[in-house]
């Protein structure tokens, strides 16, 4: 069974979460994603529209998802990847080359997949905000 890792804060379910959470499905067998809790998003200076426990019922719905569990800190990276097994760590092409993941490379494959073009969850919050002041 090859077992793959993500994390993120999924705020704002939308296809291009969906898009990612598929591919990274596809690379194995197994989906975990580690959601970013909401004391580590505003350590990270994030605020989102929704709390963690409604993120994470949102993603365990995701057909793809097979565990969720929490991410409190940066550093938590190589102790999910040793008690989950993970074979491979997969995130969006933004962290491409970041330490922060680059270190999990001798311990697991890195995957890094490019963003699903012209959606995000921070265009999303951009245009919401546009509307309500039309």
């Amino acid at each position: 069974m090859i077992r793959v890792l993500t994390y993120g804060t999924y705020d704002l379910l939308h296809y291009g979460h969906i898009n990612l959470l598929r591919r990274a499905r596809a690379l194995g067998d197994y989906l975990i994603v580690g959601l970013s809790t909401d004391r580590f998003n505003a350590l990270k200076g994030k605020t989102a529209f929704h709390d963690y426990e409604t993120r994470k019922r949102m993603l365990e719905a995701v057909r793809y998802v097979d565990l969720v569990i929490p991410e409190e800190t940066w550093e938590q990276k190589l102790g999910d990847v040793q008690t989950y097994k993970a074979d491979i760590v997969v995130m969006g092409s933004d962290w491409k080359g970041s330490p922060r993941f680059e270190y999990l490379r001798d311990y697991c494959q890195l995957v890094y997949l490019d963003r699903t073009p012209g959606i995000s969850s921070s265009d999303i919050k951009e245009k919401l905000h546009l509307i309500k002041e039309e």
